[in-house]
């Protein structure tokens, strides 16, 4: 499977959740797939989408989930101590490590090499990770909402984009429409 599969069997799922979506093409496959005003999709801050997920997780008590992808993670290896060190129950970290950057050509990522994101998470002191191959990513993921405990998943996959269109939402449109489903 590949991410824009994975998106399309979680969306389900995640329709009544605060969704922050990484860069790229990831937010472009979640927006073609299921738009929803409960997604946040970055248009434009690699490695970010975690940590401004967090921020929301600590700041209201909805539960939020994120999803990110290797490549983002890499490059701001920083967040995962900073989300085992702020515990919020209400905080699903979803990584879709298809060991590629995905969004600039589909070039390796260390993930995809010697580098373990859920032995990361662990070392950095996240105490409830699982990996998952991505055929269980929504039981998985729906596990996780039940079990109401800040999760790490780093679910396993092939690397390859669905053809998508860009987002064509004003950036400052997608804002306020996330802020008033925060509010609601």
């Amino acid at each position: 499977m590949i991410r824009s599969e994975i998106l399309k069997e979680i969306a389900p799922i995640l329709r009544d959740e605060l969704v922050v979506c990484n860069i790229g093409i990831p937010s472009q496959e979640l927006h073609a797939i299921d738009d929803q005003p409960t997604n946040f999709y970055m248009l434009g801050t690699m490695g970010l989408a975690s940590s401004i997920g967090l921020g929301l997780a600590l700041a209201q008590p909805k539960p939020v989930v994120v999803i990110d992808g290797d490549g983002s993670v890499l490059t701001n290896l920083g967040t995962l101590p900073t989300i085992a060190n702020n515990v919020a129950d209400n905080y699903i970290l979803l990584i879709i490590d298809n060991g590629s950057y995905g969004s600039t050509g589909d070039q390796p990522t260390y993930a995809g090499r010697k580098t373990s994101l859920a032995k990361v998470a662990e070392a950095c002191g996240c105490e409830r990770v699982i990996e998952c191959q991505a055929e269980d990513t929504g039981r998985v993921l729906q596990e996780a909402l039940d079990a109401r405990k800040m999760t790490v998943i780093v679910c396993k996959c092939e690397s390859g984009n669905a053809k998508m269109p860009v987002i064509t939402m004003d950036p400052v449109v997608i804002r306020d429409r996330f802020m008033k489903a925060v509010q609601a």
